[in-house]
């Protein structure tokens, strides 16, 4: 594969692999590993068959657009309008916590006061969105790379103490807990398909090939890494999974696994404050600098007044579930729409019937009803 594959790859791994990830393993120490990973499976795969409708969508269409530019091509203003809801509040959603997510982890590593790290952390990743695709491009690469090998080596090592009976309680009265935060694990990725077509713009059919490797592979790593931290940390599972295991194992792991939190959250930051500045610049035609401004300030002005009040699971749990699935339902509608009225041919085409993309849907009002409700 050419290194520009690679590229579209990482950026899709890096925007998945985000904050979610670190909260997988509380919610699932709750309803029990199997219940867990029957909703990491499920919920991945239907992800996947979503952003591949993204993908061909974004293929049929001409010029480069965001996800609200699609809504207005194939829904007319109202369909602007309500993935520009959609977008803004979920995307903003996940970026304050990142932003708590990268800011706590800084401040385990170096000591010190959080919210001290938390401007500084804020001030970095606002200056590498403000640069543009280009500079994040190359971040992306390096620090996806660096993700999964700090991951294999937490795996490693969190093998010498695992038990077994940490993995075998199941608890049918939190069937659905896992569900919000899981589908907000791997949410990220939508965004980042239009950046994926422009990365691709001279090799776009391996858009598709992209796209399902950028799925997959965050799909084993979010099954890997919960078996481990589950195994090791049990019950006694932190709403922020490397904080449970730097008590087990001391600070090398507490390194290894702040280091992971921080490279985590900074790739879906970057590449989602990206998007959402490029749907303002897009698709409502703002300057790049007033679209940097709407895109980074909003998530870091409410955390400067509302920081004590910001409970980073249940920032996970309602973007994952509500506006997630919203969004989710809203795509799949796009999807069928664009296959009649697309204005160029795809370099890939699916062939998903109606009836399938309605149980789609049925899921995602199922998974929004119990999700809000265990909040």
């Amino acid at each position: 594969m050419k290194r520009e594959v690679y590229e579209a790859i990482a950026t899709l791994i890096g925007t998945i692999i985000g904050a979610g990830i670190l909260g997988i393993p509380y919610v699932i120490s709750k309803s029990g590993f199997l219940i867990g990973l029957v909703h990491i499976v499920i919920i991945g795969l239907i992800i996947l068959a979503v952003n591949l409708f993204i993908g061909e969508v974004v293929l049929r269409t001409k010029g480069n657009h965001q996800l609200t530019g699609y809504a207005a091509k194939y829904f007319g203003k109202y369909g602007k309008i309500i993935m520009t809801v959609l977008m803004v509040f979920g995307i903003n959603g996940v970026l304050i916590a990142y932003l708590i997510g990268g800011s706590e982890s800084l401040s385990a590593i170096f000591g010190g006061n959080i919210f001290y790290y938390f401007i500084g952390y804020f001030l970095f990743m606002s200056i590498l969105i403000f640069i543009g695709l280009k500079a994040i491009r190359k971040t992306e690469l390096i620090m996806s790379g660096l993700i999964l090998f700090i991951v294999l080596i937490i795996s490693l090592i969190g093998f010498t103490k695992f038990d077994i009976v940490n993995i075998q309680m199941v608890n049918l009265s939190y069937v659905f807990y896992p569900y919000g935060i899981v589908l907000l694990a791997f949410l990220g990725g939508m965004a980042a398909i239009p950046e994926m077509k422009e990365e691709l713009v001279n090799n776009k059919k391996e858009l598709k090939k992209a796209i399902m490797i950028g799925v997959l592979v965050p799909l084993i790593v979010y099954i890997l890494f919960s078996f481990v931290v589950l195994g090791v940390t049990g019950i006694n599972t932190y709403e922020i999974a490397t904080l449970g295991l730097s008590n087990v194992f001391g600070w090398q792991v507490a390194l290894f696994g702040n280091l992971f939190a921080l490279f985590a959250v900074s790739t879906g930051f970057l590449v989602l404050g990206l998007a959402l500045k490029e749907m303002y610049n897009y698709d409502f035609k703002l300057n790049k600098n007033v679209s940097w401004f709407l895109a980074c300030i909003p998530p870091f002005l409410f955390l400067v007044f509302f920081w004590n009040l910001a409970s980073f699971k249940n920032v996970l749990n309602v973007t994952g579930a509500l506006f997630g699935g919203l969004e989710s339902i809203f795509i799949i509608l796009i999807y069928y729409k664009a296959k009649k009225m697309g204005d160029r041919n795809p370099e890939y085409s699916m062939s998903i019937s109606p009836v399938i993309g309605g149980l789609m849907i049925l899921m995602f009002i199922v998974g929004i009803v119990f999700g809000l409700n265990l909040i």
